[in-house]
């Protein structure tokens, strides 16, 4: 059993997906921020659904932010802050973003080609990780399954963060990628829905269940 396996479900565009998805199991719910993703939430729609979610850690997912960008989020409520960004983004702008929300709220999503590993220098910014899928266009959002043969060789490397498993997820895959990554914290969006941003309560529910039954 995969009972210890922490879901994250991102995506989400309304309080009644949110609220199916905290009943589901998930433990934490996110939020795109990101004007060009069809999933995106505006900072206002956020603040006016913010007192119907369920009580479970907020993520705002978000691009290449300026620092007040982030501390307008942390103000309208969110806990955790998933930051996607190009893998040679200037180091000393990743550091602004963890002076802004702190090393253990700010999650780094670095856009990292195939060749390509982590830059050391990110290490020191944040506790967690976040890898998804490679898209030379796309920052995340793909749906097609990342590399978890990568994903395995950081977490390995560095057991003292926090690595999240992102790209590709669903109920028929999900526990063939626990098994290849030994990942504790998953992400999952498109593979449990029936349109962008739109939820489907039974692939959600499928997806928990496969996660549950996981051997391991």
């Amino acid at each position: 059993m995969r009972d210890a396996i922490r879901i994250k479900v991102c995506g989400l565009t309304s309080p009644g997906d949110a609220a199916f998805a905290a009943d589901c199991g998930a433990e934490y719910l996110g939020f795109v921020l990101h004007p060009k993703s069809p999933r995106c939430v505006s900072l206002g729609n956020f603040r006016s659904m913010a007192a119907r979610l369920p009580a479970r850690p907020r993520v705002a997912v978000t691009v290449e932010p300026s620092p007040g960008a982030l501390e307008e989020m942390l103000a309208a409520g969110f806990d955790c802050f998933q930051v996607h960004f190009r893998h040679d983004f200037p180091i000393e702008k990743v550091g602004a973003w963890s002076k802004a929300v702190g090393a253990d709220s700010l999650w780094l999503a670095p856009k990292l080609p195939p060749q390509v590993d982590l830059p050391p220098a990110l290490l020191p910014l944040s506790r967690t990780f976040l890898l998804d899928t490679f898209d030379p266009t796309l920052f995340g959002g793909t749906g097609r399954t990342g590399d978890w043969p990568k994903f395995k060789r950081h977490s390995d490397a560095h057991p003292g963060k926090t690595w999240i498993l992102s790209g590709g997820l669903n109920p028929t895959n999900v526990a063939d990628a626990l098994a290849g990554t030994g990942a504790r914290f998953i992400d999952v969006n498109s593979g449990v829905e029936s349109a962008p941003g739109v939820k489907d309560h039974a692939k959600l529910e499928a997806f928990v269940a496969a996660v549950r039954a996981a051997p391991g």
